[in-house]
């Protein structure tokens, strides 16, 4: 029996796969108006995002679960492509009625003799600030994430003297397509109108040429356009010409 025989014959061609996009963030991270700009320019393109710990804003890129990653800075650059964003403000979060409440900024300097917590070794930002609202100690973190979280009986405030963190875009660089060159515009605040975006590249239509007005014979004469003005009077005369004023 032959593959045409075996076919069945009501079988339907399978639809072409919708082209989606899918990415990550960091905690901290406020994508709202990077999604509503991209439902405004692309509608035809789903965009799906999730939240992914400081240890999966990687993994997610190399198993495929998302297309680009807002992560936090540094991180292992290799096969990826990343642009560097925005910095971020640093904060030391307290206990509830710590001395730090009493000012609105703080240096690291002045803290010396506080002990300071692993956020990392505690399992991330969430249990480490379980942690300082039990009075263990303080933690030094991004303020974006201390507001996210926002643990009850603690105390945040800005923190100078101490080193920032940084947010940047990441994508497997192999897997750079129109897509997601048009995210990358949307994100560093390009135009619908820029140049870069893909969408904006749109085939100019060829303009035809202008027909020939000369006609098809070499020897075809234009009209002679009737003279508009009376010749001048007084063009060719000799000295004695009166000239306008004198007599």
């Amino acid at each position: 029996m032959s593959a045409a025989e075996e076919t069945p014959q009501n079988a339907t061609p399978s639809e072409p796969e919708v082209r989606e996009l899918r990415f990550a963030y960091a905690a901290g991270v406020t994508p709202g108006k990077w999604i509503r700009r991209w439902e405004e320019r692309m509608p035809d393109v789903p965009l799906h995002s999730f939240m992914s710990d400081d240890g999966a804003q990687l993994s997610v890129l190399r198993d495929g679960s998302a297309d680009l990653s807002f992560v936090r800075l540094p991180v292992d650059r290799e096969g990826l492509s990343v642009i560097p964003l925005y910095e971020e403000q640093p904060v030391v979060v307290a206990p509830k009625g710590h001395e730090v409440s009493l000012f609105e900024e703080v240096d690291l300097a002045d803290l010396s003799a506080e002990t300071f917590l692993d956020v990392q070794e505690l399992g991330g930002p969430a249990m480490a600030l379980q942690v300082v609202a039990s009075g263990a100690g303080l933690v030094i973190l991004p303020m974006s994430v201390a507001r996210h979280f926002n643990v009850k009986d603690t105390v945040a405030r800005k923190l100078t003297g101490a080193p920032g963190t940084e947010i940047a875009l990441a994508w497997p660089s192999e897997a750079t397509d129109e897509v997601i060159e048009e995210f990358i515009g949307i994100v560093r605040g390009r135009t619908a109108a820029s140049s870069r975006q893909p969408s904006a590249k749109q085939e100019k239509p060829k303009r035809e040429p202008k027909p020939d007005r000369r006609g098809t014979g070499s020897a075809t004469k234009k009209p002679k356009v009737a003279q508009r003005y009376a010749p001048n009077p007084d063009k060719g005369r000799g000295k004695g010409s009166r000239k306008k004023g004198k007599r």
